[in-house]
């Protein structure tokens, strides 16, 4: 685990190296700058595909998607700045995928509102988190978790990001029958993820450090190359999934090419002032026109994700990390909570809905990333790539999605740890991990979690054993699945 140590300078007492690495505690947290850069690079390339799909969600709820655009990456990247700078952690912080599409559908085409009510609606969200977290509720509720479930929970968001990168990489694809079913081997994204993944576990036998990172890149390089020799030879090598491109390996179609027009295009762009039209939509009187009564259940369901969604992954990354302390509490929580609660506010200020903090942050923790740097980092990338638009389309789902299975297999190994000969830790621990895979939802994985625990400790006669606290989230756990869940 993590300690506290007597900081180490890694410059010259003054210099901007040993500014740096005091204020991170880079030495302290036993990194280096290098390391923390190139953490924070692996963390953008895995969580990147967030600047293309938000626009493309949002813009069905009639929002530009260039505006979308401009607020996803500025939205992204104060957050990540402010985690970075205030909160000292490697979190990296985005709108949250999900919640954007509840969003779209559910509330504004769904429920016939305005989309900046809809935003409006995630900024008062964001505001009931904040509160939560400024009465030190959100940290007590936290604190108050057992062990077995925090373990659980780690290895749950594990496996529930590995379950992402096989069906981003379409190893694992939709089945009418069974649910699920293993993708084929002729489809190009398959063959590149495999490649990846083949890269990747290569690079970690070799023990080469930023594995991830190297084979994300390596990846992208070598099926960019396969795409302009298919183009030469007038064979599909759909790697980018452009629509209109067969996804086996075929002839290629006339007129058609294997890279996408981003690619081809104009690399560097200034944003212009009207790209950031969406700002503070949120507080038009267009949007408090369509607030009422009826949309406090929905405030709630999102309130109920981004509480607990957070949660999971601050405990998962923060264990996968080796921050936590002796009693598994993450120093200096208050201000990751707090950062990540104004989050909220912030994305639904800039018209990009909820911003939460990211799993794929653990990608960046396993390169190595233990400190603010990191984020910081990201929070650049974010602002470089409103210039490099065009460059979002390089790296394809093919070579960041194997890095989302590698990081699965990293945090799972948490599981080794959990108290499987006793029932009253071992059977929520099961309930959580297989919850949240199953129901595709990080929240609803711990309420599984917190309810099996209190029941089972009541059926084994130990009931004092468990906290106030987690009673009280239990129930309130319960009225959400009976009542709210099915918003989300």
């Amino acid at each position: 685990m993590y300690q506290q140590k007597t900081p180490k300078d890694s410059g010259k007492p003054g210099s901007i190296v040993s500014i740096v690495d005091n204020y991170f505690q880079i030495s302290e947290r036993k990194s280096t700058i290098k390391t923390e850069l190139l953490a924070g690079l692996t963390t953008f390339m895995t969580m990147a595909y967030i600047i293309i799909l938000n626009p493309i969600i949002l813009s069905a709820a009639g929002m530009d998607f260039t505006m979308v655009f401009v607020g996803t990456c500025v939205a992204a990247a104060v957050a990540t700045l402010l985690m970075g700078f205030v909160a000292k952690y490697p979190f990296a912080l985005a709108s949250g995928m999900g919640l954007n599409s509840v969003l779209t559908y559910g509330v504004v085409i769904g429920l016939g509102l305005s989309w900046q009510t809809a935003m409006l609606m995630i900024v008062i969200e964001g505001a009931l988190i904040t509160l939560l977290v400024l009465t030190n509720l959100r940290e007590m509720v936290m604190d108050a978790i057992p062990k077995s479930l925090k373990l659980a929970i780690g290895a749950a968001i594990g496996l529930f990001i590995a379950y992402i990168g096989f069906m981003d990489a379409k190893i694992m694809v939709g089945n009418s029958a069974t649910l699920i079913a293993f993708g084929s081997l002729y489809d190009p994204m398959v063959i590149m993820a495999f490649v990846t993944l083949l890269i990747i576990i290569a690079l970690m036998a070799f023990k080469v450090k930023g594995s991830i990172l190297y084979g994300i890149i390596l990846s992208t390089i070598l099926g960019l190359v396969l795409c302009v020799a298919g183009n030469a030879m007038g064979i599909a090598f759909n790697m980018y999934n452009i629509e209109g491109v067969p996804n086996t390996i075929q002839a290629l179609p006339a007129g058609m090419s294997n890279i996408p027009a981003g690619l081809t295009g104009q690399i560097f762009a200034i944003p212009t002032l009207e790209s950031f039209g969406m700002f503070f939509g949120a507080f038009s009187p267009i949007a408090f026109q369509g607030l009422s009564i009826a949309i406090i259940p929905i405030i709630f369901a999102f309130l109920m994700v981004d509480f607990f969604d957070t949660m999971g992954t601050v405990v998962a990354v923060g264990e996968q990390g080796r921050m936590l302390d002796k009693k598994g509490k993450l120093p200096g929580l208050k201000n990751v909570l707090l950062v990540d609660s104004v989050a909220a506010m912030i994305g639904g200020a800039f018209g990009a809905s909820s911003v939460t903090t990211y799993v794929e942050s653990a990608s960046g923790v396993a390169q190595g990333g233990r400190t603010g740097l990191t984020a910081v980092t990201v929070a650049i990338l974010f602002l470089a790539a409103l210039f490099f638009v065009p460059l979002a389309y390089f790296v394809p789902m093919a070579a960041a999605a194997p890095a989302l299975i590698i990081v699965g297999y990293l945090m799972i190994t948490s599981i080794k740890d959990i108290a499987w000969d006793k029932i009253e830790d071992a059977l929520p621990a099961f309930l959580t991990i297989v919850g949240m895979v199953f129901t595709f939802s990080i929240s609803k994985g711990i309420g599984f979690g917190f309810i099996s625990y209190c029941l089972i400790k009541v059926m084994s006669g130990k009931w004092k054993d468990v906290h106030p606290l987690m009673w009280i989230v239990s129930v309130i756990f319960l009225l959400y699945f009976i009542f709210v869940s099915n918003v989300i």
